[in-house]
């Protein structure tokens, strides 16, 4: 186990440093100059040379990439082009704010998704089945900006109970435990819950359907076990896979959030990774897009040795 632990740790590594690098290149090979919006339109040439040398942009890539790095390590993501703040402040906060709408999301569709899943895995071709995987597909199908949309027509217009716009009263972006900014919370954490609600439930009823035709099954109901001791040991043999879906459907929460906190003017990471793209801001998007994708890489590591816990067979191989 040990030894298991040590390999992944070591190749987290190799794909922080290649998440990175491509999350420096992927930024500089679009098109565009992103100094255009912070100089002015009559700049002179050496203007320009000047404001390039203050932001790097006059180095080699090689050069601008291994600067950037450094410094990432240390804390220091740069300043914005846009704003002139410091980068590192500004992702910290929006990063905290789409962690907790993914953790609101994950609690409404994981159990949901899980449950309903193993259900109709369970009762399979049944009346409960099909009417679980419909609704199944029709999570899955339904693009969540448009759902979000919908359900502002409905809570927030026709029916004023919720509110629809940023994580506080007046579209404040700052967060506090009580009703008021929990109120802010509860449409887009809804909206987004219903994608990965729809993939863990039709994994789950896979998993399960597939687990129960198994000998070892029937051999447990031969021995005279109870439909909960089955229960248990398919759930068991299915939790496995299902962990490792959900642990993609969180790197989804985090990083496929951006339409979601658009409609509803969270305060995240995809809102601020929205108005970086629109103004060009280098240092913003670099900042966010590793930030984002450290704590995917993190995630994947944490449910890899998750896995091995529950299924030591996984370690062994």
């Amino acid at each position: 186990m040990f030894t298991y632990l040590l390999r992944r740790l070591v190749y987290v590594i190799p794909v922080a440093l290649g998440v990175s690098l491509i999350c420096f290149l992927l930024v500089h090979i679009a098109p565009g100059d992103p100094l255009v919006a912070v100089m002015p339109i009559d700049a002179t040439a050496e203007q320009e040379a000047e404001m390039r040398a203050v932001y790097g942009f006059d180095k080699p890539l090689p050069v601008q990439f291994g600067i950037w790095l450094g410094n990432a390590v240390q804390g220091d993501l740069g300043r914005s082009i846009a704003t002139g703040r410091a980068v590192a402040p500004e992702v910290t906060r929006a990063v905290g704010n789409t962690l907790l709408l993914a953790a609101a999301a994950s609690v409404i569709g994981f159990p949901l998704g899980i449950f309903f899943g193993f259900m109709a895995g369970y009762l399979r071709d049944t009346v409960w089945d099909r009417i679980i995987t419909a609704t199944a597909i029709a999570g899955v199908s339904t693009p969540n900006y448009w759902l979000g949309m919908v359900l502002v027509i409905i809570f927030s217009i026709t029916l004023p109970w919720l509110p629809s716009m940023g994580a506080g009263p007046g579209g404040s972006s700052d967060w506090t435990w009580d009703w008021l900014h929990m109120r802010h919370l509860v449409l887009p954490a809804i909206t987004l819950a219903v994608v990965p609600m729809g993939i863990v439930m039709r994994t789950t009823r896979a998993l399960v359907s597939d687990i129960l035709d198994q000998d070892f099954v029937q051999a447990l109901y031969a021995k005279g076990m109870t439909n909960s001791g089955v229960l248990r040991h398919v759930a068991r043999n299915a939790a496995p896979t299902a962990l490792s879906v959900i642990g993609l459907q969180l790197g989804y929460l985090l990083g496929g959030s951006i339409l979601i906190e658009t409609v509803f003017n969270w305060p995240g990471s995809g809102y601020l990774l929205s108005v970086a793209i629109l103004q060009r801001d280098l240092p913003m998007l670099q900042g966010t897009i590793l930030v984002l994708a450290m704590f995917f890489v993190t995630l994947n590591l944490l449910v890899d040795i998750a896995q091995s816990m529950i299924d030591p067979r996984i370690s062994r191989a």
